[in-house]
């Protein structure tokens, strides 16, 4: 006999749907979850139609901002974000990377005045053919996804 364990339905909060498996636990640690008190609900490597595998994450009385939405864009850019109402999913938030991410990542220059002076670090948003980089407004330093350090 099969057996299915449900994990119960959220009344309020958020749900990141469709995260790849290997960046379940650097979203929990880009959205500082491990301080958040609410009650929380992760599941990785669980079978999905769309990818191989996938992972989720609930948080129950949290609604992110866009801030955060932003980060979860750069590394798990099909992820979904649904927020949940009374049970309902009252809005579908697609992930888009903004033109711009301000004081999001950390430029990885040790040369760059970001990393010697109190300035805010600022990223364009390179798109390519099937790639995305990111470029430092100041030293013009070029990084792939998935080599940003966050802040």
């Amino acid at each position: 006999m099969e057996k299915e364990l449900k994990v119960a339905a959220l009344r309020n909060g958020t749900v990141i749907d469709h995260i790849p498996s290997d960046k379940v636990f650097k979203v929990f640690a880009i959205l500082n979850l491990e301080k958040c008190t609410n009650q929380i609900t992760i599941g990785n490597n669980l079978e999905s139609k769309r990818m191989q595998s996938k992972g989720i994450i609930k948080v129950s009385e949290r609604f992110l901002e866009e801030a955060e939405t932003n980060k979860i864009a750069l590394i798990a850019p099909n992820a979904k974000i649904n927020i949940i109402k009374d049970y309902e999913v009252t809005e579908k938030r697609p992930l888009t990377l903004p033109k711009e991410m301000r004081e999001i990542v950390q430029c990885p220059n040790p040369s760059c005045i970001t990393n010697h002076q109190p300035v805010a670090t600022v990223f364009s948003v390179q798109n390519g053919d099937n790639t995305i980089s990111l470029k430092c407004r100041y030293c013009e330093k070029e990084l792939k996804p998935e080599d940003v350090k966050l802040k």
